[in-house]
């Protein structure tokens, strides 16, 4: 059996199983792992990247500015003010509908900014990766490219390093990690080899040290166990990229408000342009100026 076909295998036999590595001795992650503390040779880690990919996070799919920009026009109260600014640019009121469609501009921008901005907190998550490890090849320990890490790497650990993958600790001298971004704990955590509960959240897996998180006293040593999406940082990542939009029960409440809104506004402008027209015999033109004026004025603008 090839070194392609023996990959294979422990791909399948890790996705079956699932182990808990905090719960296991150091190792049981050895044995599970077909790896050892003098880590994998070169030919073994280039074969297993193969199988497993690069140790990194896939890009969220972004939406085009184009279309993020023509979404904040998906509402009826926004409708309403753009047929506004469409008749009284048809009657030729240059000023009026200007005004209008500037609040429609601006109103737009500020929902573009801000959907940008919380797009860019999510890509955030991949900067949060170590960009290069010091593995064991071969016995010897080399810096590399994170992205080449694979399950089964010996992961060298010092004080200032990013973890550059989920690592089954095995060795900890003084080891101090931060682990703030996944857990909210301030303070760093003191690591140690010593398996725990299956059970644990991640802020007690003291023998477990995670992707993206940052060394911040003593040393350790650690088998790669997780790398790009299968890590705890990829998991969230992956997370965020799939929750589909939620709607609140403010924003449901708005959007039912808002229609009716709409409703009323359309109603009582279409009976005050009928009343001037028929009954006090006003014209044409300056009754649809005022019906306009009207719906323009109901509309609260920073609702949309």
């Amino acid at each position: 059996m090839n070194i392609v076909d023996r990959n294979l295998d422990k791909e399948e036999n890790l996705a079956a199983a699932r182990d808990p590595w905090h719960a296991d001795p150091a190792e049981s992650a050895f044995d599970t792992l077909q790896s050892s503390p003098t880590g994998l040779s070169v030919i073994e880690a280039e074969a297993r990247l193969k199988i497993y990919g690069g140790n990194r996070l896939r890009p969220a799919k972004d939406k085009s500015a184009l279309t993020r920009f023509l979404a904040q026009f998906n509402n009826v109260l926004i409708y309403v003010l753009l047929g506004s600014g469409l008749v009284t640019l048809l009657l030729g009121h240059w000023v009026d509908s200007g005004v209008i469609f500037g609040v429609v501009l601006i109103n737009a921008l500020i929902g573009f900014i801000q959907e940008g901005k919380a797009e860019e907190a999510l890509n955030a998550i991949r900067q949060l990766l170590s960009h290069h490890a010091t593995v064991k090849r071969d016995g010897q320990f080399i810096t590399l490219p994170a992205e080449q890490l694979v399950p089964g790497d010996v992961v060298l650990l010092q004080s200032g390093d990013k973890v550059p993958a989920d690592l089954r600790l095995f060795k900890s001298r003084e080891l101090r990690i931060d682990e703030a971004m996944l857990t909210g704990e301030s303070l760093p955590v003191d690591k140690n080899t010593h398996a725990v509960a299956a059970q644990a959240v991640i802020g007690d897996r003291k023998c477990m040290a995670f992707s993206g998180t940052l060394v911040t006293y003593g040393q350790g040593q650690g088998v790669v166990v997780a790398t790009g999406e299968k890590t705890e940082i990829g998991r969230i990542s992956h997370l965020l990229r799939e929750v589909p939009m939620l709607t609140t029960p403010l924003l449901r409440q708005m959007s039912t408000f808002g229609k009716w809104l709409s409703a009323a506004i359309g109603i009582v402008a279409a009976a005050t342009f009928i009343f001037g027209v028929v009954v006090r015999g006003y014209p044409l033109g300056e009754m649809l100026l005022a019906a306009v004026g009207l719906a323009v004025a109901g509309i609260p603008e920073g609702l949309p």
